[in-house]
This record gives structure tokens, C-alpha cells and sequence, in this order.
């Protein structure tokens, strides 16, 4: 141990004598240079710890002389910076706490998705004491679990595990965030990859929804405008602007009714299509709000039920799938890849990236490139073009001389 670190003993098993044949004392002095091998005993370790005017002494047992002096060393680290730990706190009881305290502000439906991925790695390791975890155990519940589950859940439960254990450093109950130490595998599937219809696809989708009730109005709006589908839910009429062709996307129908970041409150020009799309809604709406009568609450809401609520996600999902078989679209399609649609769609055109991004409130250009955008040409010819232009071949050269 280095000096001011504290000191380390041996203590044999009552009744047995010390085996180290190398370096066995004699009979009246101490065992102060033995590495006892051979001995049953433990290595014990304690040290003095000033903090704040006030005396600590921490005190370890190990195995080995070089397991007590890690533990002694941890200790002391710890005392220094205040930390207290609790060596009855265990992993189950610091993820609830970061769950009902740490998430308060958080919408139930995230709780609940971090809950679930939680789940089966606390039931491998919930019942280890906090301040014994190491890299390892989180490394063998993640493999444990990736066995079964995907990569997305497999991070999702690494990401909670993680937070939860940053809170318990922050609060100083812990010393280290073991969990950011440990690697993380792949799971079983990557899950579905969103993707972008062509023009001609989305086209064919349009035409369908020209017909249709308030879900074909609103997949022309979010294909016309790469709004978010929590956006288009709680858009409301005093937000649209139809004779000048514009909308405030400054809601959402998140917790707190809130956009996803401040980036993503804008207000944008719309298309004809989009525009005829509203007229068309506002025609339905007041017909059923006659059909509806007593029954209809004024909630000024564009994309409503015919009774007049607001549209739930699962059955927009659900009509949407039927639009786009009802259509011939090849392919399972969810409302969010109109996003993805529109992002492509505009990237295709020559809009640059800067751009996109305020469109769809993006805060950067990284997801807008990474995520969102899809390629809809097979064959990337921009190369080709430019190379030809600046490096004409014989052939051309001779046609143009």
C-alpha cells in the first residue's frame, strides 16, 4: 500500500499456524513480510480518512493481499469524494428510483418503455448490491439477453441501466458508473428498417387519399410537409393559415403538449395539394360534427374522429396499412416513413441538406442524412454526369470538334 493508503494484515484461521515456507517468521515475531502462501486466513486492510473534519475508518477483507488493497484503495477514493455507499442499495432498487423519481417529468409511455427493457436484465442481476457491480456482470446480462431480444432493445436497456446508475453517482451513493465501462452486443434482429417511397409510389398512395375520410387528409399533409405524426395530430385550425398556404407546427401530442425539441416549432409554406387536402378536411369535419351533434367536443383539432377526439396512433397506423394495400403500394408502410418520404424526396431534388432540416425541425443536418434520408434512384448518376462534363471521352470529343 502506498503511504497515507492505509495498512494490511493477515489474519490466519483461529487455530492454524502459517505454512509460507519461504518466508515463515520465527515463533515470537509477526508475519510482517509472509505472502502466506498455503495459509487459510484473510487479508485485512484499514486506513485513517480526515473529511470535513471528521475521522473515517474504512475497513476490507480479501482473498488475496492484492484484492484488500483494491478494496482499501476504493474506499478511501470514495471517502475523499464524499461518496457513501450503501452496501445494501442494489441495482432492482436503484433503477426504480431513477424509473418514479428521475423520469417524473417524463411521459408514462416512456416510463413504461424503459421499464420493459429494464425487465429481464434485472432479473438476472436486480439483486446485486450497487456498490459490487462491476463491468462484467452488466456485460453477461446484456449477452444473456441479446440472445433473445433485438439490438435496439438490447440498447435501450443498456441506455436505462446506464442513466440509472449516473443518478446513483450523482446522488453520491456510488463511486463509478460501472455500466459505461461494459461493451454491448448485437442483438438476434435489427429490427424493421424505415425506408421512403418513390415518386411514383407516393403518387399512387395520394390518389388514394384523395377519397378518403380524415386519415387519407392527413397522409397528403405529412407526404406534403414532413411533419411528424405527433405534430399533424394536434394541429388545430387556429394554427392553419389556408389562404395564404401556411401552418404553425407549434404542438405536439407528446407529454406536455409540447414540439420534440425547441428546433422543431416552425412555421411552413404548404403545397396546393397539402392546402386542397385541409379544404377537403374541413368539408368532413363539419359533417360529422353535424352527424355527431351533442356528442361532438370542440377541440380545435384538424385530424379528428367522426365523433370528433383526437385521432389514437394505433388506429392511424392501422388505416394507413389498409390505404396503402388499397392502393397496390408493395410493402408494409407505417405514416412516419412519410417523413422519411419527404425528406428523400427533397434531398432528390437538389435541396441542400441545411434546408431539409428547418423543414422537418431537425437541429442538425446528421439525422437528416443518416436517418432520414433514403436513396430512391437504383443507380447513383451524379458521378457520371460530372466526370463526362470534366473529362470528356474520345468519342465526344470528336463529335464536338
Amino acid at each position: 500500500m502506498a503511504r497515507g493508503d492505509g495498512s494490511l494484515v493477515y489474519e490466519h484461521t483461529q487455530g492454524t499456524a502459517c505454512r509460507d515456507s519461504k518466508h515463515r517468521p520465527e515463533a515470537d515475531k509477526p508475519c510482517a513480510q509472509c505472502q502466506h502462501r498455503g495459509c487459510t486466513g484473510r487479508w485485512r486492510g484499514v486506513a485513517s480518512v480526515t473529511v470535513d473534519g471528521k475521522t473515517h475508518r474504512p475497513k476490507v477483507d480479501g482473498a488475496s493481499k492484492t484484492e484488500a488493497a483494491d478494496k482499501l484503495r476504493a474506499k478511501v477514493r470514495e471517502l475523499r469524494r464524499g461518496v457513501k455507499t450503501d452496501g445494501t442499495l442494489t441495482v432492482q432498487q436503484c433503477c426504480e428510483s431513477w424509473l418514479s423519481i428521475g423520469l417524473s417529468a417524463k411521459a408514462p409511455k416512456t416510463v413504461s418503455t424503459y421499464r420493459e427493457a429494464l425487465a429481464p436484465v434485472l432479473a438476472i442481476i436486480g439483486s446485486r448490491p450497487l456498490a459490487k457491480l462491476t463491468p462484467g456482470d452488466v456485460e453477461r446480462a446484456l449477452q444473456q439477453i441479446a440472445k433473445t431480444r433485438s439490438t435496439r432493445t438490447v440498447q435501450i436497456a443498456a441506455n436505462s441501466l446506464e442513466r440509472a446508475v449516473q443518478r446513483a453517482v450523482r446522488q453520491r451513493q456510488v463511486a463509478d458508473n460501472v455500466v459505461a465501462l461494459a461493451d454491448r452486443p448485437e442483438g438476434q434482429a435489427p429490427g424493421r428498417e424505415s425506408k421512403a417511397m418513390t415518386r411514383e409510389v407516393l403518387e399512387l398512395l395520394l390518389t388514394k387519399c384523395e377519397t378518403d375520410g380524415a386519415v387519407g387528409m392527413y397522409a397528403i399533409v405529412a407526404a406534403m410537409t414532413g411533419c411528424r405524426p405527433e405534430e399533424l395530430r394536434a394541429l388545430t385550425w387556429s394554427h392553419v393559415d389556408r389562404a395564404n398556404g401556411v401552418i404553425a407546427v407549434w404542438k405536439s401530442d407528446r407529454h406536455g403538449g409540447d414540439t420534440k425539441t425547441t428546433k422543431s416549432r416552425r412555421t411552413l409554406r404548404i403545397s396546393q395539394r397539402a392546402v386542397q387536402a385541409l379544404e377537403r378536411r374541413q368539408e368532413q369535419q363539419e359533417q360529422d360534427r353535424a352527424n355527431a351533434a351533442d356528442m361532438w367536443p370542440e377541440t380545435g383539432l384538424v385530424f379528428t374522429t367522426s365523433v370528433g377526439t383526437m385521432l389514437d396512433p394505433h388506429n392511424v397506423r392501422r388505416d394507413f396499412r389498409k390505404l396503402c394495400r388499397d392502393a397496390g403500394l408493395p410493402g408494409n408502410w407505417s405514416p412516419r416513413e412519410l417523413r422519411h418520404t419527404f425528406v428523400s424526396i427533397m434531398s432528390e431534388a437538389g435541396v441542400p441538406l441545411e434546408q431539409i432540416a428547418d423543414l422537418v425541425g431537425h437541429a442538425n443536418t446528421v439525422t437528416t442524412s443518416r436517418v432520414y434520408r433514403k436513396q430512391l434512384q437504383p443507380v447513383i448518376g451524379t458521378g457520371a454526369t460530372v466526370m463526362d462534363a470534366v473529362f470528356p471521352a474520345a468519342a465526344a470529343l470528336e463529335a464536338a470538334g
